[in-house]
């Protein structure tokens, strides 16, 4: 499995080193370097890798602040010479915490995590992930089939789930739904909607149609949508 990466750091000697350390380790190409984390927003969209090793003490935007500025950040390994900032980078559910100076042993481990995270993800099959939910309304548990759903709104401290022939009121909150469904077909598109890709009936840059309903594309999860719609239609 030959994973991509990209570098982040403000210092072009700590980028040289890494490279040099990554270009021992098989399979792991660097794409692409960034000597700060703006530029990186600017373009994050644009580059194909699966993660990215991230220097947090940058000018004007820090890496920490950066990944809390993604609605879906990628799979990250911290480099920094700091140690404080360690509880902060794992809340944030980074792969790894390198200290600097960085050494080949300690690289190959955070990137052999990478590694396994990866095949994890794609060896998911449709077995793992459940056919049907039964939701609370009211007083009844109601039976719901995933593949009817036709996208699921959130209402305050409830979700409406609206399938092809009727729609179930729930106290529940959209992170249960992440969580639960089949994230190759269901896409979080908006902080208030979750929607079945398969059930898209068209799309643009700023909103999908499912039916004669339209739903609009947040601006906090749109370059993930967008790309994953993308994929979604050149896989057809």
């Amino acid at each position: 499995m030959k994973l991509k990466c990209v570098i982040v750091d403000d210092e072009p000697l700590a980028i040289a080193s890494l490279e040099s350390i990554l270009k021992k380790i098989p399979n792991i190409e660097v794409v692409t370097t960034f000597s700060s984390a703006v530029s990186v927003l600017e373009k994050i969209c644009e580059i194909d890798f699966d993660f990215l090793f991230l220097d947090i003490e940058m000018p004007n935007l820090t890496g920490i602040d950066f990944l809390k500025s993604l609605s879906q950040p990628p799979l990250a390994i911290i480099t920094s010479a700091n140690k404080n900032y360690a509880l902060e980078g794992f809340e944030l559910n980074v792969v790894d915490y390198l200290i600097k100076p960085l050494t080949f042993e300690r690289v190959f481990k955070a990137v052999h995590k990478v590694t396994e995270i990866v095949a994890a993800k794609g060896h998911h099959n449709q077995s793992e992930f459940p056919d049907h939910l039964f939701l609370k309304e009211n007083k009844k548990m109601v039976k719901i089939n995933l593949s009817d759903i036709l996208y699921i709104e959130s209402i305050k401290d409830y979700v409406k789930v609206v399938t092809k022939e009727k729609s179930v009121v729930t106290k529940q909150n959209l992170s249960f739904f992440e969580k639960t469904l089949n994230p190759n077909e269901f896409l979080r598109i908006h902080r208030s909607f979750i929607i079945a890709i398969k059930h898209i009936d068209a799309y643009n840059c700023s909103s999908v149609e499912i039916g004669s309903t339209e739903i609009h594309i947040g601006r906090m999860y749109k370059d993930d949508a967008i790309k994953r719609l993308g994929d979604f239609t050149d896989s057809e």
